[in-house]
């Protein structure tokens, strides 16, 4: 069998939706198990709404406008337009309390947003349905899929794949499951993180031992650059494991960060796939790489980067001052990014959150501490690129070109990623720079 997931673009309308049905049922001699997202736009659109109703405005009309768009996709499609009218009462009585009392927590939000992947699955399926595929929609955590009851960061529990088996033994035809969603141990819905729902197919994939996991978007694959930066990028044939999860944590959006882990412990290939074009053959990501297909693969960047620079003098040949430091970081969850060290002082980057000001405000009662917000941070990506002769020199040879300074950098600490940050709005210029000179020549 294989896992399909298909992304918001993918499920957009009624003309994506008949797309993706094109595209399972060409599959069906290969037991497709389905994964969505929510129609494209539709989970910022519920994050607008807790501020909406939090704020007293009138959220009543935005969502009229959401029910009137999966009506709309429903009736496009020929199959009952009164089919997620549970859901969007549920959803209204649910912003009502939220109006009502002012508050909305982390387990609020998580069962909100939830909304757009259920409504979405239950679409697909019943367009399947309708075209004489047997399909049920199921919400994930239906399927087994029982997490930590961490909000919006939630993590699926050790047993989840016996859970998962269990669960689905007894369903029929093609599933279509909710992507980002699950349910802790005591029922309350959790979510696994924005674009979680490409974490949702490998957790699926690893449980019920697919042979590939698919990840359908709106483009050719994983590219050698953001395609909106680079006019020039192009699809890669083929990625490591590590090298996809580098480039999904520092920046490139074609896949979740955490997809990687169900499938490397299972050794499941994932490829990445575009539904426009369903016959390209897209980029295959796989425990190892053959010599021939090391080396540079890709260059991403991110805005809106924080560094944190502490000063102790008094650490100085002191003991326990990092471990000082990392405490604070885990119990605010401040993820860092990169880090840097000397005698006298520690400087780390990571994204700007609300645990980061609090995070800061206890460094300082043991440190000098100066933050710097708004950086960027450019990252070159592929096997043994520290082992390739003067490859370091090409990289700043371009920086000192383009007139950009370094403010922080990582390389070595492993093979494959050479990461720095560079000023507010210098980014784009340098990933330009540095794709002509490593794929253009």
């Amino acid at each position: 069998m294989i896992v399909l997931k298909f992304g918001g673009t993918s499920v957009g309308n009624s003309t994506a939706i008949r797309r993706v049905g094109i595209i399972i049922k060409a599959r069906l001699e290969r037991a497709p198990f389905v994964v969505v997202s929510a129609v494209g736009g539709v989970t910022d659109r519920l994050f607008e709404l807790r501020d909406l109703s939090l704020q007293g405005q009138l959220w009543e009309e935005s969502l009229e406008r959401l029910c009137g768009l999966h009506r709309e996709i429903l009736a496009e499609l020929e199959v009952d337009v009164q089919l997620v009218d549970g859901l969007l009462a549920e959803l209204k009585t649910l912003l009502e309390e939220i109006a009502a009392t002012g508050e909305c927590d982390g387990r609020a939000l998580d069962h909100l947003v939830s909304f757009g992947e259920r409504m979405s699955a239950r679409i697909l399926a019943a367009h399947l349905q309708a075209e004489g595929i047997d399909s049920i929609a199921v919400d994930a955590f239906d399927a087994g899929l029982v997490t930590d009851g961490r909000p919006q960061r939630a993590r699926p529990l050790a047993d989840v794949n016996s859970r998962i088996q269990e669960a689905c033994k007894t369903l029929e035809g093609v599933v279509v499951a909710t992507g980002y969603i699950a349910r802790d141990e005591e029922g309350n819905i959790t979510t696994l993180g924005r674009g979680g729902s490409d974490y949702t197919a490998s957790i699926f994939g690893a449980a019920l031992g697919a042979e590939e996991i698919q990840i359908w978007t709106d483009v050719d694959g994983v590219m050698t650059a953001d395609p909106r930066i680079v006019e020039k990028a192009s699809p890669l044939d083929t990625l490591s494991f590590e090298e996809a999860a580098e480039l999904a944590f520092y920046g490139a959006r074609v896949i979740h960060p955490a997809t990687m882990i169900p499938a490397v412990a299972q050794d499941i290939p994932i490829r990445v796939l575009n539904t426009h074009r369903p016959d390209f053959p897209g980029t295959l990501i796989l425990g190892d790489l053959k010599e021939a297909d090391r080396g540079v693969k890709s260059i991403t960047s991110k805005s809106h980067v924080s560094v944190v620079n502490i000063v102790a003098p008094r650490m100085l040949d002191q003991y326990g001052f990092l471990a000082q430091v990392a405490n604070v970081f885990s119990r605010f969850e401040v993820v860092v990014d990169i880090i840097a060290t000397s005698e006298v002082s520690i400087a780390f980057t990571t994204q700007r959150g609300e645990s980061l000001d609090p995070a800061i405000a206890e460094l300082r009662e043991f440190s000098r501490v100066e933050v710097y917000h708004d950086r960027e941070q450019v990252s070159v990506v592929g096997e043994d690129i520290r082992d390739r002769i003067g490859f370091a020199s090409e990289v700043f040879e371009v920086l000192g070109n383009l007139n950009v300074n370094i403010e922080l950098i990582s390389f070595g600490a492993t093979r494959i990623n050479l990461s720095f940050l560079v000023g507010k709005g210098q980014a784009g210029d340098v990933v330009r720079g540095l794709h002509e000179r490593l794929f253009e020549q």
